[in-house]
């Protein structure tokens, strides 16, 4: 273990960099430093050497060349254990460099500006730090670099307690950050690049090189089964309101399993404008409804099917109060996510301390760029977001001799949302704003028409029917029709379509199509 002798700062995040400076001071480091750093520095009251005085080449072009100079790139990968390399280094009075202190220009930052023009963020890529960073981290047998302000501390406690040095260990996990660091930045003004692109739409969405960039939030207990591991990582540069940005207010870790139904939830009340409340079990909904009063759309989304409600993930798309919170709060759920929340309905949970409570923010629709991908083994399927479903309902046509009554109207519309959302083979009966019976993910959509029927607990007679596919065959008009559904929501577009509506004219519905289909695999 070398000591540190020397080292570069260079920093545009400068929090806690004056103090850290300080304590390599009084270990003896001698410092050199750039620019604003250098100022901060020196006001401070610490001996610094500015880079152009130690490399005798003055900074130039607004800043742009500094540090580019063989006697930084020099003392940084030379190898100590390389007599040639000590030699050269020598011979072009080149010093060891033992420490770069260095974090980037704010890219990411200054081009989630809404204002931010083309001009300020290109001057906002980094080009000397990446550099120093990777001379570093190549070169972390001898070199230690610190990028990263948490790790300032363990650093300084480190050399205090090993004569000024740093094991090898340290090093090589300062170099490992280092380099995901300065991939994650390349990967932001990559994707920054394509938005701004003057390509064809379909280049610009889907590059030869696709390079998504996530950062760390939760290492999990385990994922989908307790013999998985898993932890949950955050898409760097989407700001939308999302599980994935959510605060944790209370209760016990989030899980795999809670993530992902508590996404589905939420995605699905997303798509309401008035009061809803989603119930989500296994990734399918087993309960939606809205309704002027938010306690009262909770309550019927929860009596479409209380048994799969119980231990279930539930949304609203609003504020949730005292009076709905007394009502989950009778029953056993394992998490609510909301927009907000008011401090009598936060109290109120209190009395159920495990239950986990995610608070978004306002929702609105997702940016239209969001982004979809699934993975396969070694691959990647990468999609358009199946966003919004205003288009699907300005846009149908009735198709039976009957034409459905305004009731049937809002209740379709209704149940087109939600089946949206349910694995396919998908169908949803509804009345009026509340679901009845919902059929998901069988092989056989007449299955799916059958499980739903089973599911109602009240009634079908009078309940519309949404189907997120055309029907292949009559036979599951002929299942609706037998237990009283009045008119039904599909896309259309089977061979069979005639079939299938003169069934629907011999039994007096009515049916609309949508001319989109909303397959969820």
């Amino acid at each position: 273990m070398g000591q540190i002798r020397r080292a570069i700062i260079s920093v545009s995040d400068k929090r806690g960099i004056v103090d850290f400076a300080k304590r390599l001071r009084e270990m003896g480091v001698s410092i050199l430093s750039t620019g604003g750093t250098a100022k901060a520095l020196k006001q401070a009251g610490i001996d610094v050497t500015e880079i152009s005085d130690y490399t005798g080449f003055p900074e130039m072009m607004d800043g742009r060349v500094k540090t580019l100079h063989p006697k930084v790139h020099g003392g940084l990968l030379g190898r100590r254990d390389n007599a040639e390399h000590m030699k050269q280094m020598e011979g072009s009075g080149i010093e060891p460099i033992d420490m770069v202190v260095i974090n980037l220009y704010p890219f990411e930052a200054v081009t989630s500006k809404p204002d931010c023009g083309f001009e300020e963020a290109i001057e906002n890529i980094d080009i000397g730090g990446p550099s120093m960073i990777r001379s570093s981290a190549k070169n972390f047998e001898s070199v230690a670099v610190v990028i990263d302000p948490s790790d300032y501390e363990a650093v300084i406690r480190e050399m205090k307690d090993s004569g000024e040095s740093l094991s090898r260990e340290t090093r090589f996990r300062l170099a490992q950050k280092a380099f995901s660091i300065t991939a994650r930045y390349d990967t932001m003004i990559s994707h920054y690049l394509e938005r701004v692109s003057e390509r064809p739409e379909e280049s610009i969405h889907f590059p030869e090189i696709y390079t998504p960039a996530f950062e760390k939030v939760q290492h999990l207990r385990y994922g989908e089964n307790p013999h998985q591991r898993g932890t949950f990582y955050r898409e760097i540069g989407f700001n939308g309101a999302a599980v994935s940005r959510a605060r944790i207010l209370q209760g016990k870790e989030m899980s795999y399993n809670n993530y992902l139904d508590a996404n589905s939830a939420l995605e699905l009340v997303r798509e309401y404008d008035d009061p809803a409340a989603v119930i989500v079990k296994h990734n399918n909904p087993c309960g939606v409804a809205s309704a002027d009063d938010l306690k009262d759309a909770y309550c019927m989304a929860r009596d479409t099917d209380p048994v799969s409600a119980f231990g279930g993930v539930i949304a609203f798309n609003t504020l949730v109060d005292e009076y709905t919170a007394l009502e989950i709060i009778k029953t056993f759920v394992e998490v609510v996510v909301a927009p907000e929340y008011t401090g009598e309905a936060l109290n109120l949970f209190q009395k159920k301390g495990n239950v986990r409570l995610l608070e978004v923010g306002p929702l609105g629709m997702l940016p239209a760029y969001t982004m979809d991908f699934k993975r396969v083994v070694g691959g990647l399927l990468l999609q358009d977001m199946d966003l919004g479903i205003k288009g699907d309902l300005d846009n149908l046509k009735g198709v039976s001799m009957r034409p459905p009554t305004e009731e049937e109207m809002e209740a379709m519309e209704f149940t087109w949302k939600v089946c949206k959302h349910v694995k396919s083979n998908a169908i949803v009966f509804g009345k009026n704003r509340q679901t009845v019976g919902i059929g998901a993910g069988q092989m056989s959509r007449v299955d799916s028409v059958r499980i739903a029927i089973s599911k109602a607990r009240v009634d079908i007679k009078g309940c519309v029917m949404a189907s997120d596919a055309f029907f292949p065959f009559r036979d599951a008009i002929d299942e609706a029709a037998r237990v009283g559904i009045t008119a039904i929501i599909q896309p259309g577009g089977s061979i069979k379509d005639h079939e299938v509506i003169k069934a629907i004219d011999e039994y007096h519905m009515a049916m609309v199509f949508t001319g989109v289909r909303h397959f969820r695999h």
